[in-house]
């Protein structure tokens, strides 16, 4: 038996075909609000394009979906060979592909009809949250549940860092996130005027230090070193 006929490799590699259709896709709306910069007439008139509406698309693609998508493939992958076992639950690590492409869907297509909380790096609306938060819960579980069945008693550095990145940035989430729904496209947070401003910005600045510094930490310790 090869390993990958022993690994669950299958996630893995539909996470990263979906980050590199994501990262186009996001990288193509930042090019298109930059040429707004230059050009505002490209907005041809529609709140849709406007740069307003098509930053935080930008931001949400690029971030949470090619960087969300890549960590989530790549913490997959590493947690099954340094750990020399089998991803735990295949079913639910499937549940989170198909779970995390419908949260960013969802984000990509409400933001740029207005339809948002207007927290920077939070945009999506309460429902949305939701389903962000079960799928990351679900994450969560299928990479811990997969570390304790690992066959080696050492823990490999990379995962200290993929499980902090994930216990982080469930926590950020959750906390920044809690608002009271008024209709299925508004809430308002619970939080009110410099609370939810500081609030806001517990979670931005910790947001780019676990998921854009210490999960990507996670993935330069087992990649950056098998190629060199």
């Amino acid at each position: 038996m090869t390993s990958t006929e022993y690994y669950n490799d299958h996630v893995v590699r539909l996470f990263l075909l979906a980050s590199s259709v994501w990262g186009i896709i996001g990288m193509l709306i930042g090019m298109y609000a930059a040429a707004e910069l230059a050009w505002p007439a490209l907005n041809f008139d529609l709140s849709w394009l406007t740069f307003s509406r098509l930053r935080p698309d930008h931001t949400f693609g690029v971030i949470f979906a090619f960087g969300g998508c890549a960590l989530m493939g790549t913490c997959y992958y590493v947690v099954q060979r340094t750990g020399h076992t089998r991803l735990a639950w295949g079913p639910v690590a499937e549940f989170t592909f198909w779970g995390w492409q419908l949260v960013c869907v969802l984000a990509m297509t409400t933001m740029p009809l207005g339809i948002t909380q207007s927290k920077e790096y939070a945009e999506p609306e309460w429902f949305i949250d939701i389903l962000m938060t079960i799928v990351w819960v679900a994450f969560g579980a299928v990479f811990f549940a997969t570390l304790a069945r690992r066959r080696i008693r050492h823990i490999y550095v990379a995962n200290w860092y993929y499980g902090a990145f994930i216990i982080a940035v469930g926590l950020l989430h959750v906390v920044n996130n809690l608002a009271l729904p008024a209709s299925l496209t508004k809430s308002y947070p619970i939080y009110s005027g410099v609370t939810d401003a500081m609030v806001q910005w517990w979670y931005g600045h910790n947001a780019v230090a676990f998921f854009l510094t210490a999960g990507f930490l996670g993935m330069m310790y087992y990649f950056v070193p098998r190629q060199a």
